[in-house]
């Protein structure tokens, strides 16, 4: 009796052991299960998250390429060749030139003495502007005192005679038209109390007002001055002047 009690005891207490480890092994079942899911969804959300990123990614550098590509609109058609020409190129023809006489606004008068002469002033006429223009044959000159308030006693050279032909002295862009004045060619004792010489440009068409004034230096002597036609160079401007008070 006392030993089948026993063996019944054992029985029940294996049987309760099984049981238990059944039981365990279905919670740990259960739990990794619980586990996993949750896990695999993160993994799934993340993967989704990095594949949403790198698309976003992509389209950002795609859009960024645009937006640099868009960026050559401030290039060539608003500051290249195409605006500079517009402003630098014109008509340079001398038929042009005699159909538009030069306006001061496109001029650069200089006044200065000749190099290896004591009495010679050269005139230099420099067109500026973007076209041909056309010059009287020779500018409008007089002689005076700077401080005068009177100036009808201002002495006006001689020019050369028996002038004809085309209807004006072409100047092309970024060239010159000179003219040379002797103040006192035969080199005599002069006027002294000379010290200005006024330039108009073209006295045919500009008015008097924009005749302008240069300072001559001290010391000067004027008398029969002599005032040759618009050349190119300065040794043609001297050969015109010679021939000035000739016919």
């Amino acid at each position: 009796m006392s030993t089948l009690r026993n063996r019944t005891t054992v029985l029940a207490a294996a049987t309760t052991a099984v049981l238990a480890l059944a039981l365990t092994a279905c919670g740990g079942d259960d739990s990794g299960t619980k586990s996993a899911g949750p896990a695999s969804d993160a993994a799934a959300a993340a993967a989704s998250t990095d594949a949403t990123d790198a698309t976003t990614t992509g389209t950002a550098k795609t859009g960024g390429a645009g937006q640099n590509t868009g960026a050559t609109k401030t290039g060539t058609s608003k500051t290249g060749t195409s605006n500079g020409s517009a402003k630098t190129s014109g008509d340079t023809s001398d038929s042009y030139a005699y159909k538009h006489p030069c306006k001061s606004g496109d001029l650069s008068v200089r006044v200065y003495p000749r190099e290896g002469s004591a009495t010679q002033q050269v005139i230099e006429v420099n067109n500026v502007g973007a076209n041909s223009c056309g010059l009287s044959y020779f500018p409008r000159v007089s002689l005076g005192a700077a401080k005068a308030s009177d100036h009808s006693s201002d002495i006006q050279p001689t020019v050369p005679g028996g002038l004809g032909g085309a209807p004006a002295y072409p100047v092309k862009p970024k060239t010159a038209a000179i003219a040379v004045i002797d103040l006192n060619p035969s080199g005599a004792n002069g006027l002294t109390w000379i010290d200005e010489m006024n330039v108009l440009a073209d006295g045919d068409h500009m008015p008097n007002a924009e005749t302008q004034n240069f300072e001559l230096g001290p010391d000067v002597k004027v008398r029969d001055p002599k005032l040759g036609l618009y050349r190119s160079t300065v040794a043609e401007a001297v050969s015109s002047m010679k021939q000035a008070g000739t016919s």
